[in-house]
């Protein structure tokens, strides 16, 4: 311990501006363990600390392995367990711990620390979206290091980016495992399988196919898949696959009628039955031919179908994981649901998500499924009105060969999908009658009947639905069945529109601007009061989604380093802007502060109810009067603390 004051450099002051910029500039461009390097960097760079790392936890061995560890600006491999270590109470706790001093003395039985003579610490964890403790970013000094407010908000900025990433990772992993399954699954399946470009070129093979046409993949791949075929059979299949590649989706694979006459790289002719398919992978047409064996072919098919279809809705989690963003605000009306979205979670409870359009219902959903005991398991989505009417069963249920005209192959419906995970209906309103007392059968059952199909199918789903509808006014209308509305809403979520949500517009505002500006490759750009106040007095009747896109509008017209909003956002109501007007006027005047612009807006709003009797809304009220609707009057007068004398 005495050893280790002898480094008596002085702390450099923290500029927490720069620090910010540094890591958006050194990290901005990074993922995986390049990410983790360069935040560990420049995390022990801004604070001037002898050693910074980032960890992942496996809480099963209580053990942390370091993702990037740096010591004395070299990166080292750490694995080690937490206890009798200062990280220990870090994740125990899932809070952030700072020892300025004396570290040694408290922890006298961790030897690392004697020989790094160690004398300060701190740590935050890296926490999963159900706040489960999955790592810890901490560093390390041979200095005292003071308590600075600035210091322990500049790490948890750094912290929240690595749980971010770390998250992305640990979702990835999963894919990457599930999708080596479904390899090693199509690699050992009886079937021959051949992936087709949009050529007809072979570009990968299974086993099974390499003993069909007695030949390794290697001399197979490239190889044009029409040599392999009579000549009669190759036409009929690329003309099968010019038709496939027009057909809508869902509607692009089919049984080859009659089978393929097939040859082996030895001239061999065989027959086989066989199904052809296309997807877009990349941007690019693929097609999958499947030979079958004939006594084997149904489960076969069903086997590789229901696979392939997983692994689809796999890789479409994790795009939208990788740009997922996280449900930000700070206002109690947001803060309540998500005490209500945590308390639900546990449970296996239908959840009825209410609220206008693009207020973030299938965020809600994703966080309820992610927190649930069904994590691991799918999180399937329909939206119910982008389906027609006459197919929507069919996607909810799944159809039999033969069901109806088109109905080529059999399909498995969404419900068979989710099959123990989670299924989330959109736009539940727009269900027809029929529908909804099939819905009904399955939420109380658990059991369906697919399209055509004589069979009952059992399954184990928990449905999460939602809509912008008023379901209680069309439920007393007789237009959504009552026992149906029951057993959706056993838990009903309103999410309040962002007009509701105070602040959080202009959280979400700073969000957004340096989110598209990393996306168009600008320097950030920090809103003005000027433009908080004008984004505060707009009604946004589109709500996030509006706001995201106003952001970014003003962003790409931006001029001079600042965001125009006058070609984004539509002209706010009347009554706010006066103190807004005097705002922008002062950009030629006299400078007004934050305090004296709220001061003019809460004399303009005082004197238009004072004159209105503090009536708000109707005829000769104050939001009339002003030229605004009454909810965005009734929002700025909470913001501003404005109350009926007496």
């Amino acid at each position: 311990m005495s050893d280790s004051r002898l480094d008596t450099r002085a702390r450099p002051e923290l500029d927490e501006d720069a620090a910010l910029n540094l890591l958006l500039r050194g990290t901005g461009h990074e993922t995986g363990e390049a990410y983790f390097r360069a935040l560990v960097r420049n995390l022990a760079e801004c604070l001037g600390t002898f050693g910074a790392w980032v960890t992942e936890y496996d809480a099963s061995a209580r053990r942390l392995r370091a993702l990037a560890f740096q010591l004395d600006g070299k990166f080292i491999t750490w694995e080690g367990p937490i206890d009798g270590t200062p990280c220990a109470e870090v994740v125990e706790k899932a809070c952030f711990v700072h020892l300025p001093d004396r570290l040694l003395e408290l922890y006298p039985g961790a030897p690392e620390l004697g020989e790094m003579q160690a004398v300060s610490y701190m740590g935050v964890p890296l926490l999963e979206i159900d706040g489960t403790v999955i790592g810890h970013l901490a560093v390390l000094d041979t200095r005292p290091m003071p308590e600075q407010p600035r210091l322990a908000t500049l790490i948890q900025v750094f912290a929240e980016r690595a749980s971010a990433e770390l998250r992305r990772l640990r979702a990835e992993r999963a894919i990457r495992e599930r999708e080596e399954r479904l390899a090693s699954l199509v690699g050992g399946a009886m079937d021959a399988i051949v992936e087709l470009d949009a050529d007809l070129r072979i570009t990968l093979v299974n086993a099974a196919a390499e003993s069909a046409f007695a030949g390794r993949a290697g001399a197979l791949t490239g190889s044009d898949v029409r040599r392999l075929l009579a000549p009669e059979d190759a036409r009929r299949l690329e003309a099968l696959a010019r038709e496939l590649g027009r057909a809508e989706p869902g509607r692009q694979s089919a049984w080859i009628q009659d089978g393929l006459r097939a040859r082996t790289t030895d001239g061999r002719e065989f027959p086989a039955e066989a199904t052809l398919s296309c997807h877009h992978r990349g941007g690019r047409l693929f097609h999958t031919l499947i030979l079958r064996d004939v006594a084997q072919r149904m489960a076969a098919e069903a086997r590789i179908r229901d696979l392939t279809r997983e692994a689809t809705y796999l890789r479409e989690e994790l795009k939208e994981l990788a740009s997922f963003e996280e449900i930000l605000g700070r206002s109690p009306a947001l803060v309540a649901v998500l005490h209500d979205v945590e308390k639900v979670a546990a449970t296996d409870a239908s959840v009825l998500v209410l609220g206008e359009t693009g207020t973030g219902k299938e965020l809600v959903a994703r966080a309820i499924h992610q927190a649930s005991a069904r994590r691991d398991g799918p999180l399937v989505r329909l939206n119910c009105a982008a389906i027609p009417a006459a197919l929507i069963e069919s996607e909810l249920f799944g159809h039999e060969k033969g069901a109806f005209t088109g109905a080529t192959e059999r399909r498995e419906g969404r419900f068979s999908l989710a099959d123990g995970g989670t299924i989330f209906l959109d736009e539940i309103g727009e269900l027809s009658a029929e529908l909804q007392a099939k819905l009904l059968r399955v939420l109380q059952e658990g059991e369906f009947e697919p399209v055509g199909g004589s069979k009952t199918r059992k399954v184990d789903v928990r449905v999460i639905s939602a809509t912008n509808r008023d379901l209680a006014a069309m439920r007393k209308e007789g237009r959504f069945r009552e026992d149906l509305y029951y057993r959706l809403s056993v838990f009903p979520l309103r999410l309040p529109p962002l007009r509701e949500r105070g602040d959080d517009v202009v959280l979400l505002a700073d969000h957004f601007a340096r989110k598209f500006a990393r996306k168009l490759g600008r320097e950030p750009i920090l809103l003005t009061e000027s433009c908080r106040m004008r984004l505060r007095a707009y009604d946004w009747p589109g709500n996030v989604r509006e706001l995201a896109n106003v952001i970014e509008r003003a962003l790409i017209t931006a001029r001079g380093g600042r965001l125009n909003l006058d070609c984004a956002v539509p002209p706010p109501d009347p009554g706010v802007p006066r103190a807004f007007a005097a705002a922008e006027s002062a950009g030629e005047g006299q400078v007004r502060t934050v305090a004296e612009m709220e001061s003019l807006e809460r004399e303009n709003l005082r004197l238009a109810l004072a004159k209105s009797d503090w009536k708000v809304s109707g005829a000769g009220g104050a939001a009339e009067r002003l030229g605004m609707k009454p909810t965005t009057l009734t929002s700025r007068m909470k913001a501003l603390g404005l109350r009926r004398p007496g």
